[in-house]
């Protein structure tokens, strides 16, 4: 028997979405890809509403005592997350937002769309190593909404161990 035996998968925040039956993981990481915050929300949900939340889950300090608490400078994402409130937010918190803009398909020949030359590969790489390392995070068995995230904790625990006793 396992310690952690899958469950009958589903629960109350799965949701259809535009890839199928699911949860979306939100992860703010920082910028080499290692996660800082975590959160999930059904398939179906604002995607722009995490932005805030997990921006107040982290608390960077330096290692330094003494020395003022760093704070983010730039948060980088990808047009999904776009929208004008959540840009004045990220403005009045002192953060420069480096999102891309929507294209609508109605208004794709008003002008040149901005490209934004984000290095987006370091989000990516997080998420790949979330299903190569962690296999229960690719598909979300458990029933509970609070064991998913338990799991996406310790996983994100483990690569910061994993990353402190290889530099260290």
């Amino acid at each position: 028997m396992a310690l952690f035996p899958p469950g009958k998968g589903g629960g109350k925040d799965v949701a259809y979405g535009g890839k199928g039956k699911g949860v979306l993981i939100h992860t703010l990481t920082e910028g080499n890809g290692m996660p800082l915050a975590n959160c999930t929300t059904p398939a179906n949900g604002n995607e722009r509403e995490q932005v805030l939340l997990l921006l107040d889950k982290v608390k960077l300090k330096t290692l330094k005592p003494g020395r003022p608490r760093k704070r983010v400078k730039v948060l980088a994402t990808d047009k999904g997350y776009d929208s004008k409130d959540k840009r004045a937010a990220l403005r009045k918190r002192g953060i420069r937002p480096q999102i891309p803009k929507r294209v609508w398909k109605t208004k794709k020949n008003r002008g040149r769309p901005i490209k934004i030359s984000v290095p987006r590969f370091q989000q990516e790489r997080c998420f790949a190593w979330y299903q190569r390392k962690y296999r229960r995070l690719v598909v979300r068995w458990e029933r509970q909404t609070v064991y998913f995230d338990s799991f996406i904790d310790l996983a994100t625990i483990h690569m910061w161990i994993q990353r402190i006793l290889l530099v260290g």
